[in-house]
């Protein structure tokens, strides 16, 4: 039978010289490629792990990882992949392999940002090493970069217990990502409930200012009272609870209540509301000058006392104050008690109002 005869491929393969070892081929390869100390470059992952890192530079040259930061790359190994492209910092020609050095310090303090934006675009989950519980929710790790889970952003297990994610690793979705800002937002709730940005986008939008709503309380800190309005995290902050001074949320509110609310405002940028109690009810100064005119005689509780005077509640939200400056000394005022007293004046403006204790004869200071 007749030879078959081999058909040469459209495409030749390299041929390495007998003799010469493949190693050896690329370090020719990479002398080859003008390189500088000191040049940024960008550079395509050959291979990476905690023994060692490849990179092709171009044209078929390869650098290495400088020893020092081999060190580090374990943080980064699981959003570096073969095939990705960083960009690189030549530090050295050439090392003891014949090899040149490349430098990611400008990946570590720069590209792991980009990988949060990209992250947060996707949608895709991120694990970050959690830390200690503090007023602002619980703080965590991502790559060198702390970031927090707002207390709201819990899932029902841990709001009640948030410390006890201290030096766990979860799973978490990006709900704001500001390099400028140093500034990281994550949710673990949305990535246990599978909940898409696309979906939060949607129930927010038909969420309406000025109109009421039943909000379910997810938390309570001191300056105010954290919300779920139809899936979209809202603040009662505590300038909105009521009309009277607050100076305890938890007085009004319990995780667990579901309380009527109005919306005030909404913001775009991190999908939250700001929400009030207060405004379901009328501003009691809205008539003050017709309900408390200058000289009428008014009963009121002794709430609180000041270095300068003390302050008497006529009702939920009008506090009048009795001056120092409109007191003899002898008078025993006593917080909890009942006064009777005379309006000096109402200013509807600044909610200011100012009172005289009733005696026999009004006092010479009395205007």
């Amino acid at each position: 039978m007749p030879k078959k005869t081999k058909t040469k491929s459209t495409k030749e393969k390299e041929v390495i010289p007998s003799g010469v070892h493949p190693m050896e081929l690329l370090l020719q390869k990479t002398k080859s490629i003008k390189l500088k100390k000191g040049n940024e470059i960008e550079a395509s992952i050959i291979s990476i792990s905690k023994k060692g890192a490849l990179f092709d530079i171009g044209a078929k040259a390869y650098a290495v990882l400088g020893e020092k930061e081999l060190k580090e790359i374990s943080t980064y190994l699981p959003y570096l992949k073969a095939g990705e492209k960083v960009q690189a910092r030549i530090i050295s020609e050439e090392s003891k392999e014949g090899f040149p050095v490349l430098s990611l310090r400008k990946f570590f303090e720069k590209g792991k940002w980009e990988i949060l934006k990209i992250k947060k675009e996707k949608e895709e989950e991120i694990e970050v090493v959690c830390g200690e519980y503090g007023k602002g929710g619980v703080f965590v790790d991502f790559m060198g970069i702390r970031g927090v889970i707002p207390k709201i952003q819990l899932t029902e297990d841990f709001l009640q217990s948030p410390e006890k994610l201290n030096g766990q690793k979860i799973k978490v979705k990006i709900l704001e990502v500001d390099e400028k800002k140093n500034r990281l937002v994550v949710s673990q709730k949305i990535a246990a409930l599978k909940i898409s940005q696309k979906e939060l986008l949607e129930g927010f939008e038909k969420i309406e200012v000025g109109k009421t709503y039943k909000a379910s309380v997810l938390g309570v800190s001191e300056f105010g009272i954290f919300c779920e309005v139809v899936g979209v995290e809202g603040l009662i902050h505590i300038s909105e609870i009521s009309w009277e001074k607050v100076s305890d949320p938890s007085v009004f509110a319990k995780i667990g209540d579901k309380i009527d609310v109005v919306v005030v405002e909404k913001n775009i940028n991190d999908l939250k509301l700001n929400l009030s109690i207060k405004r379901l009810s009328q501003d009691p100064w809205e008539s003050i000058d017709e309900k408390y005119p200058k000289d009428k005689e008014v009963k009121g509780e002794v709430v609180r006392q000041e270095r300068y005077g003390y302050f008497v509640r006529l009702e939920p939200g009008i506090e009048g104050l009795v001056h120092i400056s409109k007191l003899t000394g002898k008078e025993d005022l006593k917080l909890g008690s009942t006064i009777k007293a005379f309006i000096e004046k109402a200013d509807k403006r600044s909610r200011k109002m100012s009172l005289i204790l009733t005696q026999k004869e009004k006092p010479v200071t009395y205007r």
